[in-house]
């Protein structure tokens, strides 16, 4: 155990889910080309990659204009029972996921999921792990704005600020692969790691850049939550060859 005094300013991981936990997006984009087709349209790659990251509400709106003659909640739930059937069969791991959850775990730091999908498939991810590494779930039907709002994002800080009234935004870490996450997770205040998939992401000094969770430890992220502790202006950069944090503070980053 720490001491109180060397105790590490990291509390706690917010996580995205798909992209971030699981390369879903494949299973997701599948079902949407099935849906369009279903319905006389067609559906494009650059149409797939407009809904990367976006709530399920949004997504929904946009296979609407695309052709598909269906309510948005019964697009919803379509999407989500064909990715839900896929996963079923085969868990898509990201590269180094699971392994900072163990550690995150066994460290005693506190993480939750905030992401779009819906809890039915929120939690056939979180029972295939193995072992119960998150305090609780934030999916994108317990929210009434998706990401990129940060709501999601602030409805795990105060849900963690219940057993911890010491924890703030800048105690935690957020975890995300898309433009619409990073942006939720910036918004929110929180610490913002990305880890681009699928799209790219244009660069944004707000938030730290990882080009894998691969072979990340708990010392990374508790670096980069005590340069915001330290620097809380600071702006952040990453060198992906050293793995070491830079930053500048000549400005603060956020209004």
């Amino acid at each position: 155990m720490r001491s109180s005094a060397s105790r590490p300013l990291l509390k706690a991981a917010l996580w995205d889910m798909d992209g971030t936990i699981v390369d879903t997006e494949p299973y997701w984009i599948e079902a949407e080309r099935t849906l369009v087709e279903a319905h006389g349209g067609q559906w494009s790659h650059d149409q797939a990659m407009q809904l990367v990251g976006q709530s399920l509400v949004f997504s929904a709106g946009l296979l609407q204009e695309a052709g598909v003659a269906m309510e948005r909640r019964d697009i919803i739930n379509t999407l989500t029972g064909h990715v839900v059937s896929q996963v079923r069969k085969s868990v898509p791991w990201r590269p180094g996921a699971r392994e900072l959850l163990d550690e995150l775990y066994n460290a005693g730091v506190r993480c939750a999921l905030v992401t779009m999908s819906e809890a039915p498939l929120a939690r056939e991810i979180v029972a295939s792990l193995p072992a119960p590494y998150f305090d609780f779930l934030v999916t994108g039907d317990t929210v009434s704005q998706g990401k990129p709002h940060p709501e999601a994002y602030l409805k795990a800080v105060e849900l963690l600020q219940q057993q911890d009234p010491d924890l703030s935004h800048h105690h935690c870490v957020a975890l995300e692969d898309s433009a619409p996450g990073v942006a939720a997770a910036v918004a929110s205040g929180v610490v913002t790691v990305a880890i681009p998939h699928i799209v790219p992401l244009p660069h944004d000094p707000r938030r730290a850049t990882w080009d894998t969770l691969e072979g990340r430890t708990v010392a990374d992220l508790e670096e980069l939550v005590a340069l915001r502790h330290e620097f809380p202006d600071a702006t952040f950069g990453l060198d992906a060859d050293a793995g070491s944090v830079a930053r500048t503070t000549a400005s603060p980053v956020r209004g």
